[in-house]
């Protein structure tokens, strides 16, 4: 049977909390590219702790990224596909064109690294898209990080840049197991998701208690 984890918004807030001096000091993005649909609620909470005084907000643009498919025999869950679906890209009018990723710090949103498929796609895409602005208009290269809320520590599928990883610009909340996580914003009925996290967070303490 499949492990699941409930997540509260208010564990979401307090990890983007948490997370926020380390991306300041790291990286200092000056745009966040959320990855929908997961990518949207964290993104938009981590901006509210990167924003600092006299600074204006941090644009956030959104990519629609889709890698899931429904299962027939497991209610709830569903098992990693094969193939991204892009189902939407960047807004170059709110941008004023891709040019003006050129040289940028961007740090891509999503709230789970599981396969890491989707990641890769995302960071290949916009790499090529902003290397193909740059190569046309000059300028620096623009440099990717990504924040995650979990990163599920199992084999991944995809790849991500080894200076990525070794620099300090792929920064995960949580590691957990391999494990089905439930999401707030993915859930129905609000009050049964909060119970649910309720008597696991009840259920986990009494566990240690009694070791």
């Amino acid at each position: 049977m499949v492990e699941k984890v409930y997540v509260t918004y208010n564990d979401v807030h307090k990890l983007c909390q948490e997370a926020a001096p380390k991306i300041l000091e790291e990286f200092k993005p000056q745009l966040i590219i959320a990855i929908g649909g997961g990518g949207y609620v964290p993104a938009r909470i981590l901006r509210s702790f990167l924003k600092r005084p006299g600074s204006t907000n941090i644009p956030i643009q959104a990519i629609g990224l889709s890698l899931y498919e429904t299962l027939t025999d497991v209610a709830d869950v569903e098992e990693p596909g094969t193939k991204v679906t892009r189902t939407q890209w960047l807004d170059l009018s709110a941008l004023g064109e891709m040019e003006n990723l050129v040289g940028k710090r961007v740090l891509i949103v999503d709230e789970v690294d599981d396969t890491r498929t989707t990641l890769e796609y995302a960071v290949k895409e916009l790499e090529k898209d902003v290397e193909a602005t740059r190569a046309r208009v000059g300028g620096k290269e623009a440099e990717f990080s990504i924040f995650v809320l979990h990163n599920k520590d199992k084999t991944k599928k995809g790849t991500l840049p080894h200076k990525m990883l070794e620099n300090g610009k792929y920064i995960a909340a949580r590691t957990v197991g391999d494990v089905w996580i439930c999401y707030p914003w993915e859930a129905v009925d609000i009050d049964a998701h909060d119970a649910h996290a309720l008597e696991q967070k009840a259920n986990g303490e009494k566990k240690n208690g009694d070791a």
